[in-house]
Parts: structure tokens; sequence; C-alpha cells
């Protein structure tokens, strides 16, 4: 049965790394990207069922990232979930705006990110 893909957009290395295993361990495919530019590219490319960005990121932050994501056509009802900093939350217009699923706070557990990836797509073996 196919895996449900989850892209990982994030600048700080240890995030996705951190993420990235849990959701493997759970059976979901992983790919990442270092910045919303790059993000781009790989969504096009791997063509991801979830996507998970950092809000604050160099040359694109996870707002633009995801108006952009939107804005193609091709990812219209893909959930995009958020990781924002305390203090550092986007405005509750902007994130309508730009088609976010959910937003996370940091400090989170890498458990509350898989649950709320299965919540949104199901378990990783219920790929289509």
């Amino acid at each position: 049965m196919p895996q449900h893909t989850v892209l990982l957009v994030d600048d700080e290395p240890h995030i996705p790394m951190v993420v990235g295993r849990k959701l493997e361990s759970a059976g979901f495919r992983v790919v990442t990207a270092g910045d919303g530019e790059e993000g781009l590219a790989v969504a096009e490319e791997s063509k991801p069922d979830l996507i998970i960005t950092d809000l604050q990121m160099p040359f694109m932050n996870g707002i633009e990232f995801a108006t952009a994501l939107r804005a193609s056509g091709a990812f219209n009802r893909v959930p995009i979930i958020l990781l924002s900093a305390r203090g550092y939350i986007a405005g509750d217009e902007a994130i309508a705006r730009a088609g976010i699923s959910r937003v996370l706070a940091k400090p989170f557990s890498v458990r509350q990110i898989l649950d709320l990836v299965i919540e949104l797509l199901g378990p990783a073996s219920e790929a289509a």
C-alpha cells in the first residue's frame, strides 16, 4: 500500500531530523527542505499529502510559503501545519488567507505532531 508523504520545511536541521524520524517510524514517507523556496521545489517534485512548515525561515517565511503553494492550485487540498515560536504567531487573518490547517506553537512534542498528522491524514497505511 502506498505511504502518505509528509514534507517538512524548517531551517533548523534538528526539527526535520527528529520529527522526520518519528513520522517515518509511524510509517510515513518524509521529505525535507531547509526554507520556503526549496520547499516549493520539493513539493512540486514529491507531491506531499501533508506539509509541516516553520513560520520563521530565511528567503520565504511559512505564511509566504503556504500562500505560494495555494496560489499554484496544485496544493489546495493539502493540509498545512504551521510551527511557530511563542510570540511569533501570525495573525488569524494571515493564517486563514494562507490556507493553514493548524498552528502548533513551539515548544511542542514530537508526539503532538504525529497525532496531528494522523488526525489530518489518518494512519500511514491508509494512503490511497
